[in-house]
């Protein structure tokens, strides 16, 4: 069923950053194709650690609302697309045994119903035909992700229901609904093979030690996304998140070439349709274009 129009995608993440962590080359590349990308960004990553060791200074963790914010600015100019803030309130990553509980206020403690409100009103005055996310365990388990993945599938319903949310603008239902499935244990052990073939240090043999193959959860991939050719533009994007992202860490370990050649997708699962589109799949908008 080929749509009239632009085409437009709206990916919905948890913190800045994850945009360009889960995505960003099959992003740039869609948006190297004329689609129109747009980001909703749940939370500002108020209270997300700061990763990299050359930006862990007191002036910085006194300032990381703003200092998030513009790198966010900068990946949004790199991947050339829009974003839009959600406006929720990070709600850290829970430790300890038992777990203590979220701070009140916090994104993962809202209702879901009321956290899914504004993310409503996005996509019915964005109009996505395609809207991503990520799976039921949040791609990991931190409450922001859950409350991610929660509050999507919420909107992807109530987007098209005239008796949900009437307040909130015109109806506009979605026509496919994506989960992100970046880090799995096929498309790393490729990337740790690919690394030992060519006598480098893998930065995954210790994870892999201890990670089982999941057959099931592989098949659910439905989807991937040729993008090698941006994966540079990705690298770029995620180099703008300097707080979260240290470039001599594992994120780059494995050299931009060795990496196209192991794994030159993205993966996705696709979770609800409404047109018909062929399985497997290569293209987010297969079936509507």
């Amino acid at each position: 069923m080929p749509v009239s129009g632009d085409l437009r995608l709206l990916h919905v993440h948890a913190h800045p950053d994850d945009e360009s962590s889960k995505g960003a080359a099959s992003t740039a590349r869609y948006v190297a194709e004329g689609v129109e990308v747009m980001v909703a960004t749940c939370t500002g990553g108020e209270r997300g650690s700061i990763l990299n060791p050359k930006m862990d200074r007191p002036e910085v963790l006194a300032n990381i609302t703003e200092i998030r914010r513009k790198e966010m600015d900068a990946a949004r100019e790199i991947l050339g697309i829009r974003q839009e803030w959600l406006g929720w309130v990070d709600s850290g990553f829970p430790e300890g045994d038992p777990l203590p509980p979220l701070p009140e206020g916090c994104f993962g403690a809202l209702k879901v119903e009321d956290a899914a409100a504004p993310l409503v009103k996005l996509i019915r005055d964005f109009r996505p035909q395609v809207v991503t996310t990520y799976d039921e365990n949040g791609g990991y388990p931190h409450p922001d992700h859950v409350m991610c993945h929660q509050i999507t599938v919420a909107a992807f319903e109530a987007a098209g229901d005239k008796d949900a949310y009437p307040e909130l603008g015109e109806p506009w239902q979605p026509l496919k609904l994506y989960y992100h499935h970046t880090f799995h244990y096929e498309r790393m052990k490729a990337l740790h093979d690919a690394m030992v073939e060519r006598g480098l240090e893998s930065p995954y043999a210790e994870r892999l030690k201890d990670w089982k193959p999941d057959p099931e959860n592989e098949r659910r991939i439905t989807t991937r996304v040729e993008c090698a050719e941006y994966f540079a533009v990705r690298d770029k994007a995620l180099l703008a998140h300097a707080t979260q992202i240290d470039p001599d860490g594992a994120w780059f370990a494995v050299p931009l070439e060795v990496h196209q050649a192991a794994w030159p997708t993205e993966d996705y699962e696709l979770a609800r349709s409404v047109v018909e589109s062929e399985l497997p799949e290569n293209d987010l908008f297969a079936g509507l274009r």
